[in-house]
C-alpha cells in the first residue's frame, strides 16, 4: 500500500491501453476480483473504439491500474476500473476516473453511470466526490459472492458545473490533499 508520504511524489501516466498492458492488467484483475475478466474479454472491448474507451495507469512503466467505458449516445457507463493493491491510497483511482470523464465529455456524454459494489465504501466516496449519486440497487448483482451493487449515475457532465468539479479534482491531486480512492 502506498503510504501518505509516498502519496505526493506518486509519477502516474494514464495512456490507452493496448494489447501489451493486458497481461498486467489481468494480474490486478486476479488480484481484486473474485471472478476476474478473461484476455479475450479485454481484447474484445478494446476491439470496439468507437464505443469503448481503455486506458491503463502507470508509474515507473508498471502498469498499476486500468479502467473503461462504454459510450452510446449521449450516456457513458464505466465497465471497470481497478488498481493494483500495492497502490491504493496512490490516488489511481482518482487520475483513471478524471480521464474516463473527459473521454466521456470529449464524445458527447451527457450523464455516466456505474455499478459499485455495496461493501466497497471507499469506492462509492470517490465517486461521490465525481458527483455520482446512488439511484437503484441491483441485488445479487455480483454472482460470484452474490452481492449487491449500488447504480450510481453522474448527471450533467457536460455542464460548465461539472468542469469546475473536474478542475477543483485535478488542483487537489496537485496539491496532495484529495481523500483518496480505491
Amino acid at each position: 500500500m502506498v503510504t501518505e508520504r509516498s502519496q505526493r511524489a506518486l509519477d502516474i501516466s494514464i495512456v490507452g491501453m493496448r494489447r501489451r498492458h493486458i497481461p498486467s492488467v489481468l494480474r490486478i484483475e486476479a488480484r481484486v476480483y473474485p471472478r476476474p475478466w478473461s484476455a479475450g474479454l479485454f481484447l474484445s472491448e478494446l476491439a470496439q473504439r468507437t464505443s469503448r474507451a481503455y486506458f491503463v495507469a502507470r508509474h515507473k512503466g508498471k502498469v498499476v491500474g486500468y479502467a473503461g467505458i462504454m459510450l452510446l449516445g449521449d450516456e457513458g457507463h464505466i465497465t471497470n476500473i481497478a488498481v493494483d493493491p500495492d497502490f491504493h491510497r496512490g490516488r489511481v483511482g482518482t487520475r483513471l476516473m478524471l480521464r474516463l470523464l473527459d473521454e466521456a465529455r470529449d464524445r458527447g456524454a451527457r450523464a455516466v453511470t456505474l455499478e459499485v459494489r455495496r461493501s466497497n465504501l471507499g469506492a462509492q466516496a470517490m465517486y461521490r466526490r465525481f458527483g455520482f449519486q446512488t439511484v437503484g440497487l441491483r441485488r445479487g448483482y455480483y454472482v460470484e459472492t452474490g452481492e449487491d451493487a449500488y447504480v450510481m449515475w453522474a448527471e450533467g457532465v457536460w455542464t460548465p458545473g461539472y468542469e469546475r468539479r473536474l478542475a477543483e479534482i485535478r488542483e487537489s491531486l496537485q496539491d496532495g490533499h484529495a481523500e483518496e480512492d480505491a
